[in-house]
């Protein structure tokens, strides 16, 4: 056990390579460990867990593993099936579970996996939680003993899990929307189970794309990480809107009808004007993170709103909104979080609140998304060993670089490099007023970077 825990909750759960790292054994002590970490005794009736999943070939497998963990401890779990992440959340607190666990890498490729684990109430784990189970996990011996008899949990089956999602989702509408013909791309995902029903429930002309998984074509091209096709789609089909969800539909990607990208920078922008102007801002501030475009920034204070800005991730970001009592937040890559309605970044109920604004404001999102304008930025990604994504900050040449690049810059730009917390990478972000620059500069900084890694990989070779 001992070698997963070097980082076992990163940004967004844990996750790795499904059936290398992320093994049935590993995902069942997971169980087991959340089992004791996360449930108590409620008089004679056992704890209960409830347990979604998105396309993976492997999200089976895992989601069994996760189960036999759980009701080895003696906990009752309830499978939700294939289901978008919020869903997991919103259930787990509809039905008053000790945990949601979700079985995704949200829009990593399909050969990953991950376990995300919500709180009872359908809250992100707090730091405290999150150590227990990895003091848990760290155990050689010692773990407790299962269950026997007639004290092992139960597994059963919520064949309305999705309906019910969706139900929910409609309730954040102004009404129906049968003049509003939208594109949604549903990522090969999770969402393939819910978007054609809330289609049907809110009376969308919907064109779904990439809804047909099979286990391999996840994310493959698709999604809010790639939205070519849907730019095309929304064109093509002459539709009002585009929706791009990822792997397990927590996080969109918007298209305008002309079909140009409107970011998860862009898409703030337009929710926190609109609830400014209905006086649904609380305290006038937003939460963003440090990834979010400078021309944001600048945009909301015009408005007369303050950016709180957060590390990345959305459970930054959500622990932000609730110190601070904010009713918006979100991140550049589409998890928007719209607290009235949900404690979780949500897809598909961003899009049910861009279309109720579109409606009534009888716009179209291209002149609403153009209010804001945004910096030129560019992010490129570097595949590096955990070593150097550890100790890059300290290396003499990337420091002397990036410092000539910042005094450039002045104050008409920045310089972000941000270490993945999913996969081998590091992210360096440039932002600046000239595009050609910004560019340069990314692309200059991403080669220091790689050349900094090879010469660690090889020194450790001579070793």
């Amino acid at each position: 056990m001992v070698e997963h825990m070097a980082k076992l909750f990163g940004t967004d759960g844990v996750r790795d390579i499904a059936g290398v790292k992320l093994t049935c054994e590993f995902a069942m002590r997971i169980g087991q460990a959340a089992a004791l970490a996360l449930t108590q005794p409620h008089g004679s009736a056992r704890s209960k867990v409830v347990i979604g999943k998105d396309t993976r070939a492997s999200s089976d497998m895992l989601e069994q593993a996760v189960s036999a963990g759980l009701t080895a401890m003696g906990v009752d779990v309830v499978l939700l099936g294939v289901i978008p992440t919020p869903a997991v959340a919103w259930l787990c607190a509809k039905y008053e579970a000790d945990a949601g666990i979700v079985i995704s890498a949200s829009h990593n490729p399909y050969e990953h996996n991950g376990i995300k684990i919500f709180g009872k109430g359908g809250r992100k784990l707090t730091d405290a939680q999150q150590e227990a189970i990895e003091a848990l996990l760290s155990q050689s011996e010692g773990f407790p003993a299962g269950k026997s008899g007639n004290e092992i949990g139960r597994v059963y089956y919520l064949s309305t899990a999705a309906q019910e999602y969706v139900e929910h989702l409609a309730g954040v509408a102004q009404g129906y929307f049968p003049d509003f013909k939208v594109v949604v791309d549903a990522a090969n995902g999770a969402a393939s189970t819910t978007v054609g029903l809330l289609a049907k429930r809110l009376a969308i002309p919907m064109v779904i794309i990439n809804d047909q998984p099979d286990g391999v074509n996840i994310n493959d091209n698709c999604g809010s990480t790639a939205p070519e096709a849907l730019c095309r789609a929304v064109v093509a089909n002459r539709a009002r809107l585009g929706i791009a969800l990822d792997g397990d539909a927590d996080r969109v990607v918007a298209v305008d009808e002309k079909g140009e990208v409107v970011d998860g920078d862009k898409l703030i922008a337009v929710f926190a004007s609109y609830l400014k102007e209905k006086g649904r801002l609380t305290q006038d501030k937003v939460a963003v993170t440090v990834m979010s475009n400078l021309g944001l920034v600048q945009y909301l204070k015009e408005l007369g709103i303050d950016c709180v800005q957060t590390a990345v991730g959305d459970r930054n970001v959500l622990e932000a909104m609730e110190r601070e009592n904010l009713a918006l937040g979100g991140e550049q890559s589409g998890h928007l979080i719209l607290r009235e309605y949900a404690a979780t970044g949500d897809g598909q109920l961003a899009m049910v609140f861009l279309l109720s604004i579109l409606y009534e404001k009888q716009m179209f999102l291209s002149r609403m998304a153009s209010r804001m304008e945004r910096f030129p930025q560019v992010v490129v990604n570097v595949r590096v060993s955990e070593q150097t994504k550890k100790t890059f900050a300290q290396n003499e040449t990337f420091l002397a670089c990036k410092q000539e690049m910042e005094e450039e810059l002045e104050q008409k730009g920045r310089i972000l490099i941000r270490p993945s917390g999913t996969e081998p990478v590091l992210r360096v972000m440039v932002e600046g007023s000239c595009m050609e620059t910004v560019n340069q500069y990314a692309v200059r900084l991403a080669q220091v970077l790689a050349d900094i890694d090879r010469g660690e990989q090889e020194g450790q070779k001579e070793e």
